[in-house]
């Protein structure tokens, strides 16, 4: 069986997230409550009806779950996207880019610890060669102390994004974490519109603006929560937590091909030094050969010739 088959879904999300930082350059004027609630409302309305279709059912949380899933959507959607709005604004883009790829550093500890087990040392040696990778593709940036809280912000609601999932992906698997998130963060999103913009603002946008939201409500939200729930379900967060470093990277290759000039030398050291992080970190580990237990000898009664 083909040990990365479970990694390319998240692999793929990442990607898809990567993207998401050109696209949402044209989103820089657009209101950031509504255009996100927007965004993700439909992305839920998507998920509702791709579920029914795949007649996956959808469970109702109880209990403690509707904290956890509260709690992804206020942290990985809501104030996720509150982080890197507000961060540009005192910060060039590389500073919170490299923030939220230190997340496989996060994820190698705590993700392991959330499912009960010890983290590895190969998840964690693996997860600091991805981040320093990361930060060789981003590079450095300005940044005042506000641009520095507004990045560490970033970085834990990008690990809680994950981390939160894990107690409520095996009942609800990941259309159900993603259903839930999703709608609950379109709700908080709606409630911050009202008492902090304008509505009336959206029919203003236009029509790059309305592009970008769809592609970001399908794409990076329907698609890509999709696949990458499906990796940490089937990997686990420390594992799954290495293909963060994929982000920076799509974000660069993406930025180059949309008209942004080709990376210089060291974006492509960053590169090599991502990728043998994650091949280090992703491979299964070697098992060592199994020691058959020598068969008991049959003792020889005495009445026996």
């Amino acid at each position: 069986m083909n040990t990365f088959a479970p990694l390319a879904p998240g692999a793929l999300g990442m990607v898809l997230v990567g993207s998401s930082v050109t696209v949402s350059r044209s989103l820089v004027h657009a209101p950031l409550f509504a255009t996100q609630a927007v965004r993700y409302t439909a992305a839920a309305l998507l998920l509702i009806t791709f579920a029914r279709a795949a007649r996956v059912p959808i469970l109702r949380p109880r209990g403690r779950e509707w904290l956890w899933l509260a709690g992804i959507a206020a942290t990985g959607l809501v104030l996720f996207n509150v982080a890197v709005v507000r961060g540009v604004a005192h910060a060039e883009p590389a500073v919170i880019a490299v923030a939220v790829a230190s997340a496989p550093v996060l994820l190698g500890v705590l993700g392991p610890l959330l499912e009960g087990r010890p983290p590895t040392t190969r998840i964690l040696v693996a997860a600091v060669v991805v981040v320093t990778g990361a930060v060789l593709v981003e590079g450095t940036g300005r940044t005042d102390a506000a641009g520095v809280a507004w990045a560490a912000l970033a970085l834990a609601c990008e690990a809680a994004f994950t981390l939160l999932a894990v107690p409520v992906l095996r009942r609800h698997g990941p259309w159900g974490v993603s259903v839930h998130a999703v709608w609950l963060g379109a709700s908080m999103l709606a409630v911050l519109t009202l008492f902090t913009e304008d509505p009336a603002a959206l029919p203003a946008l236009g029509p790059a603006q309305w592009a970008a939201a769809g592609y970001l409500a399908v794409m990076v939200t329907a698609v890509a929560f999709l696949l990458w729930y499906r990796t940490v379900a089937a990997v686990g967060a420390g594992r799954a937590g290495l293909l963060t470093g994929i982000a920076p990277l799509a974000a660069a290759a993406i930025g180059a091909l949309s008209g942004g000039g080709m990376p210089g030398p060291p974006v492509w050291l960053g590169l090599v030094v991502v990728v043998a992080g994650l091949a280090a970190g992703l491979r299964a580990p070697r098992r060592g050969p199994v020691r058959k237990e020598p068969r008991p000898r049959k003792e020889r009664s005495p009445a026996s010739p």
